[in-house]
């Protein structure tokens, strides 16, 4: 049974794999037995955070370009698929915010948290979806978010990309499933990163989180690694379309 599991012999491409939850993801499933390929915007950022899982006895390496942009990520895409092994899992994990009230976001904040959090994967996933289509086989796992679901007032911009990404998620599945590529979502509820720290350090807001959780507490990101492992793995192979929360209970709290 847990053979269902190992990803021995499989190689991943976590994009915004640097830090926070990119991070996490990449650790799990390398701890699950996967090659691990980081992407980050920033070479420095991808190597240091490559270098960390190494020291760990993990097999992992870096690969930094834009996830945004088309040309790079085909270049990119196409150098680890001859230098390293054809690409059998992709997380599509790149997120940023850029908080502002509705009416008060600048146009630029809005296009760059719908272009860094949702176009990135259609472009990304697209680029490899292209490779994994001839090969009858392929896992596509993106990060939505609790706030797909939920919104609050000033993330409106990554709220709307979240719930684009759950419907492109979807859509990925009706395309390529009949290619045996399993497309799905994990939505994390309110996980301890860099991103969240400044909620987690206003008294209010984090005892607001706390109060809405079931769980009565903040994810970590070591949470979330069973859920990487499962629709990374054999034990997913029928599981399509799906987006997991993986919330503490909140998404029925709220």
């Amino acid at each position: 049974m847990s053979g269902m599991f190992d990803l021995s012999g499989k190689t991943a491409l976590v994009t915004g794999a640097g830090r926070g939850l990119g991070f996490a993801f990449a650790r799990g499933i390398a701890m699950g037995g996967a090659r691990v390929i980081i992407n980050d915007l920033t070479a420095e950022v991808a190597d240091t955070a490559a270098e960390t899982l190494r020291k760990e006895g993990l097999d992992a390496s870096a690969a930094a370009f834009n996830v945004i942009d088309a040309a790079a990520a085909e270049d990119a895409v196409a150098r680890i698929e001859k230098d390293v092994s054809p690409l059998d899992i992709l997380f599509n994990n790149a997120g940023i915010h850029r908080r502002a009230s509705l009416v008060d976001m600048p146009e630029e904040s809005w296009r760059a948290v719908i272009d860094t959090n949702l176009t990135s994967a259609f472009i990304v996933g697209r680029t490899i979806a292209r490779r994994m289509i001839p090969r009858g086989a392929g896992k596509i796992i993106n990060t939505c978010s609790i706030n797909c679901e939920r919104p609050r007032p000033e993330i409106a911009n990554y709220s709307a990309a979240k719930g684009g990404l759950v419907l492109l998620t979807r859509a990925m599945c009706v395309e390529w499933a009949k290619y045996n590529i399993q497309v799905n979502g994990i939505a994390p509820g309110y996980m301890l990163t860099e991103m969240t720290l400044p909620l987690s350090q206003d008294p209010e807001r984090n005892a607001w989180i706390e109060s809405i959780t079931p769980a009565k507490r903040w994810g970590k990101p070591e949470d979330l690694i069973g859920a990487a492992i499962f629709l990374s793995s054999g034990a997913s192979n029928f599981v399509n379309g799906h987006v997991l929360f993986v919330d503490g209970g909140m998404r029925y709290a709220l």
